[in-house]
């Protein structure tokens, strides 16, 4: 049996504490899994006991450096899956004194524990994240229901979750196209089949694109 000596505060981040198991440091744990825990200074442990509180730590870990990611803007379950794929790789990590160490990747099951448990909090909504995508993507420079669509199935939303979000998002291609006309018929001055083509290749049909122009040349 092993003894946990010491449970002291990081000097580098106060939500987490370093454990002391038998003198030595051995692994951190986030401050509310301690609690959660219920560890202290005296308990005994097994070896399987320590390499159980070694994988909360990992858990710890990459779940608050999951939801920092997600929280920096609203992200969608199949991006917070590819992110958490990228973390069960093994990387190179270039460490403060300049020196590159290869940091293990953690497991497929530590990751899927991680997504579940955001999705369980809530901070994972598809719905929420194309409503978002729906309603501020391209807001002042304009873009056409077609792209809208194909940008929400490439993060994996659902076909019949997009029809509705476009449905609900109050955007039309004809406001949409007058934003994209006024914005770029500058550059194009002079040159009005390559606009078009620029216009399609942003996913508005030709006859709203003729329409468009005519109603920016009235």
């Amino acid at each position: 049996m092993k003894k946990i000596t010491g449970i002291s505060p990081q000097a580098s981040n106060k939500d987490r504490v370093n454990i002391m198991i038998d003198g030595q440091y051995r692994f951190s744990l986030d401050v509310f899994q301690v609690g959660q825990l219920g560890l202290k200074v005296g308990h005994e442990l097994t070896e399987e006991d320590i390499a159980a509180l070694e994988q909360e730590s990992q858990f710890g870990k990459l779940y608050v450096r999951t939801l920092d990611w997600l929280l920096s803007r609203p992200h969608s379950g199949q991006e917070v899956r590819e992110y958490l794929r990228k973390k069960t790789h093994d990387r190179p990590v270039r460490r403060r004194d300049g020196k590159v160490v290869v940091r293990q990747g953690v497991s497929q099951e530590l990751a899927d524990r991680v997504y579940q448990r955001l999705e369980q909090k809530g901070y994972i909504d598809d719905a929420a994240f194309a409503r978002h995508w729906a309603a501020y993507r391209h807001q002042r420079k304009g873009v056409s229901q077609r792209k809208l669509a194909l940008e929400l199935r490439a993060k994996g939303i659902a076909e019949p979750l997009v029809r509705q979000v476009l449905a609900e998002s109050g955007r039309s291609d004809t406001q949409e196209i007058d934003k994209v006309i006024a914005k770029k018929a500058a550059r194009y001055a002079g040159d009005r089949q390559k606009f078009i083509i620029y216009l399609q290749r942003q996913g508005f049909y030709y006859d709203d694109i003729i329409l468009g122009l005519e109603r920016y040349d009235s």
